[in-house]
C-alpha cells in the first residue's frame, strides 16, 4: 500500500470525510460524515457525484469512516500517555477527565511547545487506523447513503 494514499485518506478522516478508496485505480472519493448534515437534500445534490461513483462501483470501494468520538477521545489518551513532560502530562489528563475534553485539550496543545507534536501523533495513529482499514478490506456494498 503506498504511503502517499494513506496518509491523503488519513488526512481526510481527520476533516471529518468517510473516504472510499478504490484499490484497482488507487482513487479516493472523500464524502463529509452524513451526520453532519441536517439538510441532507443539499448534501445529496452537493455530492452527487461522488456518491454516485461509489454507489455505481460499491464492489470496488473500501469505506473508511470518520473518526467516532470515542476513537478521537483514544488517540488524546494515547498522546498523553506517551508524554515525557510531566507538567503539561498532568493537565493534559485532567483535561480528559473533566468537562469539554475535546475543546479543553485543544486549547491547551495548541498553547504548548508539543502542538507540533499532537498533530504528527494524531496523524500517526490515523494512518494506523487506514492501513488496518485497508487490510480488512471491506467493500463499501450498502454502505453508501441512500439516495
Amino acid at each position: 500500500m503506498e504511503k502517499a494514499i494513506i496518509k491523503k485518506i488519513a488526512q481526510e478522516l481527520d476533516s471529518g470525510f468517510n473516504c472510499y478508496y478504490n484499490s484497482k485505480t488507487d482513487e479516493i472519493v472523500a464524502i463529509p460524515n452524513f451526520s453532519q448534515f441536517t439538510d441532507d437534500e443539499d448534501f445529496k445534490e452537493a455530492f452527487s457525484d461522488s456518491l454516485e461513483k461509489v454507489k455505481k462501483h460499491k464492489t470496488d470501494f473500501i469505506k473508511i469512516e470518520a473518526l467516532e468520538s470515542f476513537e478521537s477521545f483514544k488517540i488524546m489518551e494515547l498522546f498523553v500517555e506517551q508524554m515525557s513532560e510531566q507538567n503539561l502530562k498532568a493537565e493534559l489528563e485532567n483535561v480528559l477527565a473533566n468537562k469539554k475534553p475535546f475543546q479543553n485539550f485543544k486549547h491547551k496543545v495548541d498553547h504548548s511547545d508539543f502542538r507540533q507534536n499532537w498533530f504528527e501523533f494524531k496523524q500517526k495513529e490515523l494512518e494506523k487506523k487506514v492501513e488496518n482499514e485497508l487490510e480488512r478490506g471491506k467493500p463499501a456494498h450498502n454502505n453508501v447513503y441512500k439516495k
